[in-house]
């Protein structure tokens, strides 16, 4: 627990980008993350040199994720990425090495390629079989075997990978929709195309990570007509840290939109420390004029509402058992 608070970490990776890992586009990429690192950390204390941001001591990973952050929960979202790391970057299978270390504390999504047609199917069977994925990360801008060209979320080929993550019970679907990184596109990352497949698949849950940014009137529009279409606020949530204003007002529509039961903490870890970032939702208060604006308040139970039972019930994580912890803790 972070200050008194349940925090489940919807947004977490554990990735390579060593230099030995990496071709020129996989060298832009961890430069592109680190330059987000830098922008948006708002102390020193946080702030990591580009090797070490390369690839991090598992231990040390390990120990920032839960020990200095309080993370109760953690989910990996895996990003292949194949053409730009020859190892991939952050693979389903690199992500099971810290799984498996933590498998009461961390939930490891799977990720498949709709492109891949059957092969792709398959392969979802086995993360299934193998891991018991509960989601699935989609990364839509991402190249196909050196084609530089995404994806859509209502192609016939994802329409059908969605039909056989119902029949497996893999209800959660995490897509990354917002800021660009080089050298993918901007607008592979449109949020347009979760519209007509969140209406087909009513059953599962689309989760709009970093909110469609820098989009987010287009992402709220989708989702205030679609009810299975979830905020997750990895990235916009590190706008808290200097930009305080830009954060409360994408807050504020989000709020107004979808109201706080579709609202679900992510950090990205390792881009940014999550400690700071689970305190500016502890510690934000929204702006008077805001809120009355928008007619949003943010409450305790919102607080805790976004910081863990959202993603909790998504999930099907029992909050009791980390409460008993944690008094337990405090009793000793």
């Amino acid at each position: 627990m972070r200050r008194g608070y349940i925090v489940i970490d919807n947004h977490i990776h554990y990735w390579d980008a060593s230099p030995e890992n990496c071709n020129e586009y996989g060298h832009r990429w961890i430069k592109c993350f680190h330059a987000y690192h830098k922008a948006m950390t708002p102390s020193d204390e946080y702030l990591w040199d580009l090797e070490f941001f390369r690839k991090a001591p598992e231990d040390w990973w390990m120990r920032t994720l839960f020990d200095e952050s309080g993370i109760d929960v953690g989910i990996l979202q895996p990003t292949h990425l194949k053409d730009f790391f020859n190892r991939g970057f952050n693979t389903v299978e690199q992500n099971a090495e810290v799984w498996r270390k933590a498998p009461d504390r961390l939930i490891l999504n799977g990720r498949v390629d709709p492109r891949d047609g059957e092969a792709a199917i398959e392969e979802l069977h086995r993360q299934k079989e193998q891991y018991g994925i509960r989601g699935l990360k989609l990364y839509t801008a991402e190249w196909y075997k050196g084609v530089p060209q995404g994806w859509r979320a209502d192609s016939p080929e994802a329409m059908r990978l969605y039909e056989e993550c119902e029949k497996l019970g893999i209800k959660n679907l995490h897509f990354h929709k917002g800021p660009g990184i080089d050298p993918l596109t901007l607008d592979g990352f449109d949020v347009g195309d979760i519209d007509g497949a969140a209406v087909a698949f009513p059953r599962l849950n689309f989760i709009v990570d970093h909110v469609g940014l820098p989009n987010l009137d287009k992402f709220c529009w989708i989702a205030v007509k679609q009810p299975n279409v979830y905020a997750g606020l990895s990235v916009a949530v590190a706008f808290g840290g200097k930009r305080k204003r830009y954060f409360a007002e994408t807050l504020a529509n989000l709020l107004y939109w979808l109201g706080e039961d579709r609202i679900m903490f992510g950090s990205d870890f390792y881009i940014w420390h999550p400690k700071w970032e689970i305190d500016v939702i502890i510690d934000f208060q929204m702006p008077e004029e805001l809120a009355q604006e928008y007619g949003v308040t943010v409450t305790e139970t919102t607080k805790r509402k976004i910081l863990a039972e959202n993603s909790a019930r998504l999930y099907g994580i029992d909050l009791e058992p980390i409460r008993q912890r944690a008094a337990e803790t405090l009793a000793a």
